[in-house]
């Protein structure tokens, strides 16, 4: 089949499934395209808990469908592509988590969203990209434990001025990006502004003019005044931002910010997730009773 029917067969088998399609901002267009809602991780596991459908259709990674099973124990959680992981999720281990707790005995431990189940189940309360700032705030302590996300963690620390103990672990994508990286696409466009996420290194953070998660940068791009922008997040976000915003001028900063893991669930693979209710994802009831309780914690405080 192609593209064509192959997007037609897909809404016939969504209808008859009673099934509902989430995409991430970074999947491949033509899965973004035939998607009912688009959007970041946890506005997405969010909204797999709000619909009506039975199913749903992560396009996504595996963290991110863990996540909507854990909001929504009722509804059966697909991931198109099994293999779809998250090496900075991988980084850590719910024993790493385990021993830092004694290393470090009463430090709240603070968990990004892009971990997995068993890591969240750790941790005493959850974050994004877009609310880690006011989660630490709301600790009112220091020092916290960040986890997995160094950068982000990293920039946690300098918005809060609070002291913030740092996993190790990198988003690969975002950590490709060099200051070098900023400093030439300033060069070859003066005029534009660069907006990055704060999975991005440190020294890059600071040469933008603005940093945020994926859907903040959706919107400064939509309300900037400016007509350039250097865009420094992985690439399928430019998908939707040329298509909302078509007078802008709108540049990716790096060739380097692809993500072949968010890049798996091609339009074949959304097909035979629903011709065959392949491939479920599900948490433990122990695991996810305990990892359920940080995310309540995060949505208490935002």
């Amino acid at each position: 089949m192609n593209g064509v029917e192959l997007a037609s067969e897909i809404l016939r088998l969504k209808r008859e499934k009673d099934a509902v399609i989430l995409a991430h901002y970074y999947q491949p267009d033509a899965v973004q395209d035939i998607a009912d809602f688009i959007g970041d991780s946890f506005a997405l596991s969010r909204k797999a808990a709000e619909v009506q459908a039975g199913t749903v259709v992560f396009c996504g990674v595996r963290f991110m469908a863990e996540t909507a099973a854990i909001l929504a124990p009722d509804r059966v959680v697909l991931l198109p592509e099994k293999l779809a992981g998250c090496p900075l999720a991988d980084t850590i281990t719910a024993e790493d988590v385990r021993q830092l707790k004694k290393d470090y005995p009463g430090v709240p431990v603070v968990c990004y969203v892009n971990s997995s189940a068993e890591v969240k189940a750790e941790s005493d309360i959850c974050c994004t990209s877009a609310n880690a700032v006011r989660v630490v705030k709301s600790l009112n302590t220091s020092p916290v434990l960040f986890i997995p996300d160094y950068n982000l963690g990293t920039w946690v620390a300098e918005q809060t001025g609070q002291e913030v103990i740092s996993w190790t672990g990198r988003c690969v994508t975002h950590h490709r990006v060099t200051k070098a990286d900023v400093l030439r696409a300033k060069e070859a466009h003066p005029d534009a502004l660069v907006v990055v996420h704060p999975e991005c290194r440190p020294e890059v953070n600071a040469l933008a003019d603005f940093v945020g998660s994926t859907s903040a940068i959706v919107d400064f791009v939509r309300d900037a005044s400016t007509e350039k922008v250097l865009i420094g997040t992985e690439m399928g976000i430019m998908h939707r931002l040329i298509r909302e915003n078509p007078a802008k001028k709108l540049y990716l900063l790096s060739p380097g910010l692809v993500c072949p893991n968010m890049k798996m669930n091609l339009l074949e693979k959304v097909y035979h997730a629903l011709k065959n209710m392949e491939h479920r994802v599900a948490v433990p009831e122990p695991v996810r009773q305990r990892a359920l309780k940080p995310l309540e914690r995060m949505l208490s405080v935002v």
